[in-house]
């Protein structure tokens, strides 16, 4: 992977979302998280539209890795394997 962060977004209640940060974590992979919950009015509103264009279904967690790759749930092959991770 060249330089790029994945992005997660989550919930504070979701223990998928948990669960995959912790696997990246453990990877020492650096990676920007945003709490969805965290939001509100206008801002939550802009962020659940940039979520539903990523993932349709708004479900959490949504990991952008990069611009053509976006994983839901927390399937940690998936994730291990678009990030490279032999672990």
């Amino acid at each position: 992977m060249d330089n790029c962060i994945p992005k997660i977004y989550g919930l504070s209640t979701c223990s998928h979302c948990k669960a995959a940060r912790k696997l990246l974590d453990e990877c020492n992979i650096e990676y920007e998280y945003v709490q969805v919950d965290d939001f509100k009015g206008d801002e939550r509103k802009k962020l659940l539209k940039e979520i539903k264009e990523l993932n349709p279904r708004c479900s959490f967690p949504t990991i952008e890795i990069d611009k053509h790759t976006v994983i839901v749930g927390n399937k940690q092959n998936d994730i291990k394997k678009a990030l490279g991770i032999n672990k």
